[in-house]
């Protein structure tokens, strides 16, 4: 893996100089550009003026990098370690992505490095709500709103505070004194183990392994439910999301099988992804969920006074399965591994759905020394 930056004239066009040199366009994502002959791959994604190259030909690797250099005077920085607040480690059981720098310099910033550490991101007994506390100054809410934006990028290597930092996101326009608060707790949680981040298992199988999770009407206010969801390539994550649903659900079903679709979408997408890579995934992909109602709808066409008025989503989620792309799955609540990412848990329930996000920290001997 390469890490090309180009030079301090300007961001060229690389488009049209990809393609006249045998690069397509990926169809799931155009930053990316995949050149592929006989059984070597080589891809370029691009983000702005960074690049990031990778692949098995290495004598296509040295080629395009040549010729990038010829064009456009890059800048070859070697082997990929650090992009765009992202330290990346890699030895021959995977690759680690992590924040740690990114973390320490908002912990450092925010004068947090010597708060102490507490064990959740947010307190499962009393979510904040828009109507708590006392409203803040418009210096204090400018000052809130950064500290949250860092945080939403944040969750790039950081699943287990996607929920809270998806909540505290909701009150940007007026918050107060207890959102202020509930994100500097974030802050606190983050101080525990600032180098944690996502492994992506070299030894992992091509088996895509969803799990999809709603909390109905959580949202006191407008009622509206939260869906979650995990997504595995083997045993790495690889996708993640904490987002409340645009409608209101009429029942707990409505919402799971709301949930259920928003994670098929992903699915496919990671699909397409794949197959722009040329990687032959094991089909259909596992997709769990703990609520019984919403699998029989996928599975059973009778339920009509039931799902009527979520049509579109059942239909979705049935071509979906009867297409082979995905099979449904119950799994116990307890297993549920999406909690996480639907509402605040107490400490126990919290460290066992996060121990089973495939987090690791290459720095625990520094931080505890």
């Amino acid at each position: 893996m390469v890490y090309v930056r180009p030079a301090d004239n300007g961001m060229p066009n690389y488009q049209i100089f990809l393609l006249n040199n045998g690069y397509i366009i990926s169809t799931a994502d155009h930053s990316l550009f995949l050149k592929t002959t006989d059984n070597h791959i080589t891809a370029l994604l691009v983000y702005v003026d960074d690049i990031v190259l990778t692949g098995n030909n290495t004598e296509e690797i040295t080629h395009i990098t040549n010729l990038l250099h010829q064009h456009f005077k890059i800048k070859n920085l070697g082997v990929l370690t650090f992009f765009l607040g992202l330290e990346v480690a890699r030895n021959s059981t995977g690759i680690h992505l992590s924040q740690r720098k990114y973390t320490m310099d908002l912990l450092h910033e925010t004068g947090m490095l010597g708060c102490a550490p507490v064990p959740t991101p947010m307190v499962h007994s009393s979510p904040p709500y828009s109507t708590q506390g006392v409203p803040l100054d418009a210096a204090e809410s400018s000052s809130y709103r950064r500290l949250l934006g860092r945080l939403i990028y944040l969750t790039n290597t950081r699943p287990d505070i996607t929920f809270s930092v998806n909540k505290l996101s909701q009150f940007v326009s007026a918050p107060t004194t207890v959102h202020h608060q509930a994100v500097f707790r974030i802050l606190r949680y983050l101080k525990n183990a600032p180098g944690h981040g996502i492994f992506l298992s070299a030894a992992s199988t091509t088996q895509l392994k969803a799990y999809s999770d709603s909390d109905w009407a959580a949202c006191t206010e407008t009622r509206k439910s939260v869906t979650g969801f995990s997504i595995y390539l083997g045993d790495s994550l690889i996708s993640w999301k904490s987002k409340k649903q645009q409608t209101i659900s009429r029942s707990s079903s409505e919402a799971e099988y709301r949930a259920l679709a928003a994670t098929t979408c992903e699915i496919q997408w990671l699909s397409y992804l794949l197959h722009d890579f040329h990687i032959l995934f094991i089909q259909p992909a596992t997709l769990y969920c703990d609520n019984q109602s919403a699998i029989q709808i996928a599975s059973n066409q009778v339920f009509h006074e039931r799902t009527k008025h979520i049509e579109i989503d059942c239909h979705l989620v049935r071509e979906k399965l009867h297409a082979g792309l995905i099979k449904l799955l119950p799994i116990p609540s307890s297993m549920q591994t999406a909690d996480i990412f639907t509402k605040p848990l107490p400490p126990s329930i919290f460290n066992v759905l996060q121990s089973k996000l495939g987090m690791t920290n290459l720095y625990s001997q520094l931080e505890e020394g």
